[in-house]
């Protein structure tokens, strides 16, 4: 039962043993199927194969029951020893994975945040939803914070860094083109709701650093990074525009790995349809580039919905090794849904395989992996292996416990509050007026929480001055160079 990177990583039984050549785990793949067919565990088996051969995993966790993966499982599950009886195995080992525990919001992990400029323009105006004027607004704003030195850290530099944009548009209207402060009363109206569903938790610093998605432990494991996703996952724009910053830095910020015997890291995409809704011609295309960029960066990206029409075309050519599991067939879409799946996979001619989609048991699937000449093999009928882990969530207890022993633990809990954008723009104003400073960007703070605007020892001036160096040394300059998806290039921090 040992899984090896030259051997492969069984992960499903049939008439033979099915294998994910290690080799072969960056082109992508596809988990998909009903709810209720067994998904999560297909997710779950391969999480931890992958990390018993070192290779570090992200995947979020939109049901909070991914968490077993910290413990090993038992065979006090019946289930669990009743399948392995079936499929002939007698050498099993149940073992717990090395995990880290993340959360946007800070409740059930590690908290992870970015900062505005991280972010960048393109996703911050798909998370917003705003249309094109708004858009191009928004870009214009960036462009005019780019060029200043003002560093966008969280929200309350953003909604400043507007209104001064929006105050002085006529000042800026030959450079970066008009700004109604209609526009502008559009956008900050977004980044209040998206501040009431917890974008005020996201957006600031500490900020997440990607290479601590990269951590093997002693015995060489690689380490699980779960995302606590169920409460995210109410804010499905947040959620998958979150996710996407990820992938976009990681294509960014690694360097080229070219053939690797096994990834670097392989990144688990859940509720994948919500990445594809909506989004508009201009992002569908980075997405793909981003997708079929990152693999030589040795990443390797596996989606996981219910349909595989939620994928559009050209992403889903690109998925190479292929788990499906039961699909329905009551009205004409999931027809449709169940003839598309069928026409993806390598025929098998001794399977109707059209038939099998909507004939599988829970746990059972159509596996097709990447064969070592990076063809897909044949499709076969086959039943994944339970896991080595627990199945099903870990106790509130345990999962503190673990949290309080990670090796991050400490170092993204207290968050920061740098001087940025906020801050020089209420000096700027302060500095105009013998009062104190007024408008929305002073008044998102009370005033126990602002700082004094200068020492004692500084003139306004010089502050200003001392201040602007600072962004200007945190930005590299005023030639900020964004990448595929807009976000900041790496090595940034």
């Amino acid at each position: 039962m040992a899984d090896t990177v030259s051997t492969g990583l069984f992960i499903a039984k049939s008439d033979s043993n099915v294998y994910l050549l290690p080799k072969m785990a960056n082109r992508h793949g596809m988990i998909a199927g009903a709810t209720g067919t067994g998904k999560t565990v297909s997710l779950q088996v391969m999480a931890e194969r992958l990390s018993r051969i070192g290779v570090p995993v992200f995947m979020a966790d939109v049901k909070t029951d991914l968490s077993g993966i910290s413990q090993p499982g038992s065979a006090a599950n019946a289930r669990v020893m009743d399948r392995l009886k079936m499929l002939g195995i007698t050498d099993y080992q149940f073992a717990g994975c090395p995990t880290t525990f993340w959360d946007v919001f800070g409740e059930m992990g590690h908290p992870v945040r970015a900062t505005i400029s991280d972010m960048g323009p393109l996703l911050l105006a798909r998370l917003l939803g705003l249309n094109d004027t708004q858009a191009g607004v928004l870009n214009a704003t960036f462009k005019i914070a780019d060029d200043n030195g003002l560093l966008l850290l969280d929200l309350k530099d953003l909604r400043a860094m507007l209104q001064h944009v929006g105050d002085n548009a006529k000042e800026y209207k030959t450079q970066y083109g008009n700004v109604s402060t209609a526009t502008v009363g559009a956008i900050q109206r977004q980044l209040l709701v998206l501040e009431q569903q917890g974008g005020d938790r996201f957006f600031g610093e500490p900020a997440f650093d990607i290479g601590d998605m990269f951590k093997v432990d002693a015995a060489g494991h690689g380490y699980v990074n779960i995302l606590a996703a169920d409460k995210l996952l109410q804010s499905p724009l947040l959620y998958s525009t979150f996710l996407l910053w990820l992938l976009s830095e990681l294509y960014e910020q690694l360097p080229e790995a070219g053939d690797l015997e096994k990834p670097k890291l392989v990144f688990f995409f859940d509720e994948a349809h919500l990445l594809f809704d909506d989004a508009p011609k201009a992002l569908l295309d980075r997405i793909e580039l981003v997708v079929r960029l990152v693999r030589s960066k040795g990443v390797g990206v596996f989606f996981i919905s219910q349909n595989p029409l939620d994928v559009p075309d050209v992403v889903l050519g690109q998925l190479g090794n292929r788990i499906q599991h039961a699909l329905r067939a009551f009205t004409p879409r999931d027809q449709k849904a169940v003839k598309s799946a069928a026409t993806t996979f390598r025929p098998n001619p001794a399977l109707d395989v059209t038939k099998a989609i909507t004939e599988l048991q829970v746990g059972e699937a159509l596996v097709s992996m990447l064969e070592a000449n990076g063809n897909p093999a044949i499709v076969q009928r086959a039943f994944i292996l339970p896991p080595f882990s627990q199945i099903g969530p870990i106790t509130p207890q345990a999962r503190q416990q673990l949290i309080a022993a990670s090796p991050f633990y400490g170092k993204y809990e207290k968050p920061m509050d740098r001087d940025s954008a906020y801050e020089v723009l209420s000096r700027r104003v302060a500095a105009k007026s013998p009062g104190p400073a007024h408008g929305p960007a002073a008044e998102q703070r009370s005033p126990a929480a602002r700082r004094p605007a200068t020492r004692k020892s500084d003139s306004v001036e010089t502050a200003l001055i001392k201040s602007a160096g600072r962004a200007a040394a945190s930005t590299l300059g005023r030639e900020i160079t964004r990448g595929i998806l807009g976000t900041l290039f790496g090595g940034r921090r």
